[in-house]
């Protein structure tokens, strides 16, 4: 097993030093936390940093940014932040926006001649939150990028617009979302076509420069950069070392960030106050998408999207690397958090999601419930039987979660399916069955009990199972 090693200052006889200089309760319990979430997924190296509107509550890393030399994660380590690439797109298109430059619900052609023909029609909006319906310019197996055409990725712009010419779309614009990085091609060449600029001179002069991020780079970082995190990725548990991609200019919109921990928490703090795009035109564009049946879609303005407890919630990921997230009360002018959760990797893949959930549930609790109540169930589904407290558990769950009676069972449900994904089916499995003991009356607990048991192979336990679901869901059920 790899030894985890942990930076959070004045706790150095254990694991982990603070980055700052006082180490308080809250430093000790994060801490705690990501030497927990070290052990549970495997991962590399880790930083964090949260605020509370706009003081800096924890600032921390741990683990290695090389395995191999033993290199720990410093407050300098340089992480490829994959996808996060496209907040800088989205703020981007959001200046012009609101200076009338841009409209995000004319056609991106408008601005942008030569787009495919099927692709004349779809708005700004609809390529931003990724409900445009273009397809993926690009596959990726076992860390090797292809398309169509073979190996690797076109020359140019033009080229990948010619591939994809004749191809249809996935499904009619505004009618779904699919996250496709297609989308940010097309955001990137119209900022190009509205500055006259190369896409990275105009992150340099209107991102970059006005709020000093010496150490932020689209592409890789210099090679005299020695403080880089390798990647990492899990294969059949173990953790293996992962090339990045190397992505061509006309792909930075959306890929092939490299920044800081401190250079990214300045351009969500920049972001949160109002710096790039005035609080309010950002509430406004910082609304759910609404799509073409009266669903809310997952994204604002390409931002990822979604609310927990008074809070909304906006931010992104890159893959299950690395995620940021802001929550608001009350418009920007009130209640406000925000986190960052950067690794650069891990054997089990855990969806960058849950790290920040983790984090959440132990900053601020009752302030978010939905990422506290996913926290326990993690925790209750790892222990072993005699550890577990089940009937405190169900106590709390009863009548203390603060999430609404009429969506626990389905918030249940939706942390046993995180927790399936990110630790096994036997640790879904207990959530699923926890789940039937609160609500036995619903048949989606025991629906989601049946398949996971048949993914287990258990087919005995799941046609029971099954068989209970469609008993309950029968009209005549009483």
């Amino acid at each position: 097993m790899r030894r985890f090693a942990f930076v959070l200052v004045l706790l150095s006889a254990a694991y982990l030093t603070p980055v700052s200089a006082r180490a308080d309760d809250l430093d000790r319990r994060v801490a705690e936390q990501m030497h927990t979430n070290a052990a549970r997924y495997g991962i590399a190296g880790q930083a964090v940093l949260v605020r509370h509107n706009g003081q800096r509550l924890v600032h921390a890393v741990a683990g290695d940014a090389d395995i191999a030399a033993h290199r720990p994660v410093t407050a300098q380590t340089v992480f490829n932040v994959y996808s996060l690439a496209k907040l800088l797109t989205s703020t981007l298109v959001m200046q012009r926006v609101e200076s009338g430059d841009i409209a995000l619900d004319a056609p991106a052609s408008r601005y942008l001649p030569g787009l495919p023909v099927r692709w004349q029609a779809i708005t700004v909006r609809q390529f931003l939150d990724h409900a445009s319906g273009v397809p993926e310019y690009f596959q990726s197996r076992d860390g090797v990028v292809s398309t169509a055409q073979g190996p690797g990725l076109p020359p140019t712009l033009p080229a990948v617009w010619a591939m994809l010419d004749g191809q249809p779309l996935q499904f009619a614009p505004g009618s779904a979302n699919r996250y496709t990085q297609t989308n940010y091609l097309v955001l990137t060449a119209l900022l190009e076509a509205q500055y006259q600029q190369p896409y990275a001179r105009i992150v340099e002069q209107r991102i970059l420069r006005p709020l000093g991020l010496q150490h932020t780079w689209l592409g890789p970082p210099p090679s005299a950069r020695r403080d880089r995190a390798l990647g990492y990725i899990g294969r059949a548990g173990v953790l293996q070392r992962e090339d990045d991609v190397a992505w061509p200019s006309y792909a930075h919109g959306h890929a092939a960030l490299h920044t800081t921990l401190a250079d990214l928490d300045r351009f969500v703090q920049a972001m949160s106050r109002g710096e790039l795009v005035s609080r309010s035109a950002l509430y406004g564009l910082w609304q759910p998408q609404a799509l073409a049946d009266g669903r809310t879609g997952g994204f604002a303005s390409g931002w990822e999207y979604e609310e927990s407890g008074a809070y909304r919630e906006v931010g992104h990921d890159g893959g299950t690397r690395v995620r940021v997230r802001i929550a608001f009360k009350d418009g920007l002018d009130g209640d406000r958090y925000s986190f960052i959760y950067l690794t650069n990797g891990s054997a089990k893949n855990v969806w960058s999601r849950t790290l920040v959930d983790s984090t959440m549930a132990l900053v601020a609790p009752r302030a978010f419930p939905r990422q506290t109540l996913t926290e326990r169930l993690i925790t209750h589904a790892l222990q072993a039987g005699g550890d577990r407290d089940s009937a405190a558990l169900q106590q709390w769950l009863r009548t203390d979660t603060g999430i609404a009676a009429s969506d626990l069972e389905r918030e249940i449900n939706r942390a046993g399916y995180a927790i399936r994904e990110n630790l096994g089916n036997a640790a879904g499995l207990e959530v699923f069955q926890l789940n039937t003991e609160l609500f036995p009356r619903s048949a989606n607990t025991w629906d989601s009990l049946a398949e996971t048991c048949a993914a287990m192979g258990d087919q005995r336990n799941a046609a029971r199972y099954l068989a209970r679901a469609r008993q309950l869901a029968s009209p005549a059920a009483d």
